[in-house]
């Protein structure tokens, strides 16, 4: 049995509560949430592994819709995108809960947080679009934890943000089932998938989770979507920064998804569960880009370090540089209307302006409420 999602929307919205699709009832009762391949099998008032999602009334319902754990305009390439919108303000914003289990998780205060008073602030789909476009934002983005929890209130927020003329943005770790992964795709303007590491033991032993099926949200994206996304492996001491495996990681990304679509390689700094690992050595983060551009990438990108060519965007015909980066902000511009070099023409991917944003490196806290009914 699956509501469609038109029917199911604002059911108890009140309580900020409401019923969803994409779950099914089990032979012993028990209701399967079919969002994600945890396929938590819920009793009434249990809640999946996300936290977010529970069962109640003999169905999954969703119950953080409208609330959130705080909004910040970051620099899109902090998310990070550097072939979309470059140098443009981004309403960024989370809620509790995650769907995998990273012990390194870097926002673990946000996505493992068991709290509903984590969710502090509030915000109607309108609203959110609204205030985005009140202040100058060109996109809003689902960060900090994973969107695929919220799958109902991000599908609505991206549905007020297109009637704005604003982009939607998913920063997700790619870890869903294919029907959601549809639905949630066809309302989305561009993403950034986590592709954490290149081996199942990895995803089985850090993350709690499994690497098929982001592999196959790759390829979704790739073949089946108009979306535009990047992708950004944070390499961890020890973990997942040997040779070979970045080797058959880039392999893989050209092979199966094209020379194109930009790799962020992003250092890893010691948190919540997994503090023995050092700090990533920027050196790693080099290596690692010269053999993704060796294994025939033509934008990789290395981040969280100060870093000018890493951080910067090359022609791949004449090799001038089309976009510096410092940090987040830009120093270079040599991109015409088109999105084109204006040096020798050669098309530049991605999602361009005539003119770059001026946003820079800052970072500004939003607070963002609404009245409760009743």
């Amino acid at each position: 049995m699956k509501q469609p999602l038109a029917e199911a929307k604002h059911t108890f919205f009140a309580a900020d509560t409401i019923a969803t699709r994409y779950w099914h009832r089990l032979e012993d009762g028990r209701i399967q949430c079919d969002v994600c391949p945890r396929a938590c099998k819920l009793k009434h008032g249990q809640r999946g592994l996300c936290f977010v999602r529970a069962c109640q009334d003999e169905q999954i319902v969703l119950t953080s819709y409208g609330r959130s754990s705080g909004f910040c305009i970051d620099p899109i390439e902090k998310k990070p995108l550097n072939h979309f919108l470059p140098g443009t303000p981004v309403l960024s914003f989370g809620t509790a809960g995650c769907n995998l289990a990273c012990k390194f998780c870097q926002n673990w205060d946000i996505s493992k947080s068991r709290e509903l008073d984590t969710l502090a602030d509030q915000a109607a789909p309108q609203e959110l679009a609204a205030a985005a476009l009140r202040t100058g934002c060109r996109s809003v983005a689902f960060t900090y934890n994973d969107p695929v929890i919220f799958l109902e209130y991000a599908i609505d927020i991206a549905q007020a943000c297109h009637e704005h003329g604003l982009k939607a943005v998913a920063v997700s770790a790619g870890y869903m089932c294919a029907e959601p992964r549809v639905e949630f795709y066809r309302h989305m303007d561009a993403a950034n998938i986590d592709l954490k590491a290149f081996t199942e033991r990895f995803y089985r032993k850090l993350t709690g989770s499994s690497l098929g099926p982001v592999l196959e949200t790759l390829q979704y994206l790739k073949h089946e979507t108009s979306v535009w996304f990047e992708i950004t492996t944070l390499l961890i001491p020890g973990h997942n920064d040997e040779p070979s495996e970045l080797d058959a990681l880039s392999r893989w990304v050209c092979e199966k998804l094209g020379p194109e679509v930009p790799l962020h390689f992003t250092a890893f700094h010691p948190d919540f569960k997994l503090r023995d690992p050092p700090p990533t050595p920027p050196e790693t983060l080099t290596r690692a880009r010269h053999i993704a551009i060796a294994n025939g990438l033509h934008y990789v990108y290395t981040g969280n370090v100060h870093d000018l060519d890493g951080g910067s965007t090359y022609c791949q015909r004449c090799g001038q540089r089309l976009i510096g980066r410092d940090w987040y902000e830009l120093s270079t511009w040599n991109v015409d209307a088109h999105g084109d070099c204006r040096f020798c023409g050669a098309r530049l991917p991605g999602v361009f302006e005539p003119t770059p944003g001026e946003w820079g490196r800052k970072r500004l806290a939003v607070a963002l409420h609404r009245r409760r009914a009743g």
